[in-house]
Parts: C-alpha cells; sequence; structure tokens
C-alpha cells in the first residue's frame, strides 16, 4: 500500500466514500482516514466493511452497508453525516459483461443505470444543501477511460460513464460559484475485484483488438485514491469541472 498520506489534511471533516469495501472505494476510505478526515463507508457487502473496521479500528469510521441506489441507504449515510459533509466521493459501480447495443437486456441497463448514474445523483443531491449551508465542499466521482471513449467497455457502462462525466460539469457549473468543487476521475484498467468477463462473443471480437493494442498496465487502487484525495482536498482548491484521466496515458492515444 502507498503510504506516502498527507498527515492533517483533512483533519476536522467529514467524508462519505461509497463502494468503500474492496477496490478504490476501499484504499480511498483508508487514504481518508490516515489523513485526518472521519468517514461514512458505505458498501453493499456488510462483511467487506467489517473487515475495514477491523483494519482501520478506527472511531472516525462509520460503516453503513446497504445499496447506495437505493433511497433508503443514501438516508442512512445522511443520518451518520449528522449535518455535515464536507467532501463526497461516489466510488461505486458496476460493470454491463461489455453487451453492445443490440444484446442489452432491460435488467442489465437498468441496474448499470441505477448504480452508476442514479446513486451518484441521489447522493450529491443529497449532501448539496449541507455543502451550500456551510458554503464549501468538495465532490469526486469516479468515471473511467469508458467515459472518454467507445471501445473501452459494453454500451450500458459506456453510456453510464459519459453520464457520470455530463453530471459532474453541470454540478461544478451550478455549484463552483457558492464554494462547492466537483471533478471526475477517470480510470483505465485497475487491480480490483470487479469483474469484467466478455459476456458476448461478437463484443469480444470487436473490442478485444483495440484493449490489446492500447491499454496500458493495471493500475493500483491507491493510485487512483491518490488522485480522488487530491480533488477532495484543497490542493485542488481551483480545480471543478475537470474529468481527470488517471489511465497510464491510455487517454493519450
Amino acid at each position: 500500500m502507498d503510504q506516502s498520506f498527507v498527515a492533517g489534511r483533512f483533519a476536522g471533516r467529514t467524508a462519505v466514500v461509497t463502494g468503500a469495501g474492496s477496490g478504490i472505494g476501499r484504499a480511498t476510505a483508508v487514504r481518508l482516514i490516515h489523513e485526518g478526515a472521519r468517514v461514512i463507508a458505505t458498501d453493499v457487502l456488510p462483511e467487506r466493511l467489517a473487515e475495514l473496521g477491523r483494519e482501520l479500528a478506527s472511531s472516525d469510521l462509520v460503516t453503513v452497508a446497504g445499496d447506495i441506489a437505493s433511497e433508503d441507504t443514501v438516508r442512512s449515510v445522511l443520518a451518520e453525516a449528522a449535518g455535515r459533509v464536507d467532501a463526497l466521493a461516489n466510488v461505486a459501480g458496476i460493470m454491463d459483461g461489455f453487451l453492445p447495443s443490440a444484446e442489452i437486456d432491460d435488467a442489465i441497463w437498468e441496474r448499470v443505470m441505477g448504480v452508476n448514474v442514479t446513486a451518484v445523483m441521489r447522493l450529491t443531491r443529497a449532501v448539496l444543501p449541507l455543502m451550500l449551508e456551510a458554503g464549501s465542499g468538495s465532490i469526486v466521482n469516479v468515471s473511467s477511460e469508458a467515459g472518454l471513449r467507445g471501445s473501452a467497455a459494453g454500451t450500458a457502462y459506456t453510456t453510464s460513464k459519459h453520464a457520470v462525466n455530463g453530471f459532474t460539469k453541470s454540478t461544478a457549473f451550478f455549484y463552483t460559484p457558492q464554494g462547492i468543487r466537483c471533478n471526475a476521475v477517470a480510470p483505465g484498467p485497475v487491480a480490483t475485484n470487479i469483474e469484467a468477463p466478455f459476456s458476448s462473443p461478437f463484443a469480444a471480437e470487436r473490442i478485444g483488438p483495440f484493449l490489446q493494442a492500447n491499454v496500458p498496465p493495471l493500475a493500483t487502487p491507491d493510485q487512483q485514491a491518490a488522485a480522488i484525495t487530491w480533488l477532495l482536498s484543497d490542493d485542488a482548491a481551483n480545480v471543478s469541472g475537470v474529468i481527470l484521466a488517471s489511465d497510464g496515458g491510455w487517454a493519450a492515444v
């Protein structure tokens, strides 16, 4: 694990992290705790949150188990926030089996949109009044290289991450003048436990050659967490509305 934490960077601040039970979300929650934040960590799998709690053993960590696409989970997160959220990292996301447009079924489309887009909107909508009252706040959404091109995933996932980018820019436009910054990190391939099998032979045939030719080596979750926490912090005080590619140079291809 990358230990280059910035001590005290989030001292006295409350941060919410979704998808905090594993991968990028977990690395982000760990980094925020080590940098002084009180962290409300949410994940759909309670056992992952319990493991995170055992690892950190910090009174500054609060866990909320639940599906972040559910309003009930959003309400539980807000209840734990107790009227203050300084930073929000919308990390939770799911893949789509690389299904192309003609092969998507409604259930996959709705689930991908629910987790990757609607959940981001709902939690952002929920914390904005607290940030507006405080006159400050920072939101970072996790997008993807698939939000920058059409050849990195299936249609549902690609659409969802393009939507995240649009949501990020619109939120930044409306609220940056009120002291609230909103940015996104767009990772390339990352070593996480998110499964991304090809469910479509046609997709594998079509996308496979592009991925083999262009995809850089796997990044670590800690590398992505470093980018996320930088954008959340005052170090990025003049940055808002940016889609930051953290992809090993893939976006330059």
